[in-house]
């Protein structure tokens, strides 16, 4: 009896072992890294007059099953002028309200999988982005780079186009071309990303 009791403990504290190690593996998250990750977006006024601007806040995972959520609180909004921020996030994205933009996609985990270190691969992703109590799905082409093993960039391989009226922001944007006594603002908006990731 006690021979077989002395084969069972240690097999049975492999199995065990093993079995947390997939579950840890599993459950294994990519967190993003605030102060190396950017979303920016382009502003246009009066025809031919760009401003780039940035969310200076974002956080968001990345889980292995390939599942991604990206939140960036709209308070954050940077346009390099004070007065201009507060009309942002009071006229246009009604922060009160509508404090956060949300993204959540799926990425294939066999990609995922098979990215080595050094290595990059440019992917098509199609995203649910939630803004302004409206949700669109629009289509991301995105690089991702592999830096270390734990450590990886997703990369916006060209911009993703967001109209004021898909997300019920035109009088917003209405709003803001009155108050700053300008002639055009342009409801389509280029968006652009860099977020730097760490497991």
């Amino acid at each position: 009896m006690m021979k077989k009791s002395l084969v069972l403990v240690p097999s049975m504290l492999v199995t065990t072992l093993a079995f947390s190690l997939v579950s840890f593996s599993s459950a294994a998250k990519w967190q993003v890294i605030e102060p190396e990750s950017r979303v920016s977006f382009i502003s246009v006024k009066k025809g031919d007059i760009g401003e780039v601007h940035y969310f200076k806040q974002v956080a968001g995972q990345l889980k292995d099953n390939g599942q991604f959520e990206l939140s960036i609180p709209l308070v954050s909004v940077v346009t390099g002028i004070e007065v201009r921020d507060d009309r942002l996030k009071n006229l246009l994205f009604e922060v009160a309200r509508f404090p956060e933009l949300n993204v959540s996609a799926l990425l294939d985990s066999a990609v995922l999988n098979a990215l080595v270190v050094g290595a990059s691969k440019i992917v098509e992703i199609d995203g649910k982005i939630k803004l302004h109590g409206k949700e669109q799905t629009k289509t991301f082409s995105v690089m991702l780079t592999k830096v270390s093993d734990n450590k990886m960039v997703v990369l916006s391989f060209q911009p993703v186009i967001v109209n004021a009226n898909e997300f019920n922001l035109v009088a917003g944007v209405e709003k803001l071309r009155e108050i700053a006594g300008l002639s055009t603002i342009s409801q389509a908006v280029p968006v652009s990303f860099v977020l730097t990731l760490t497991q």
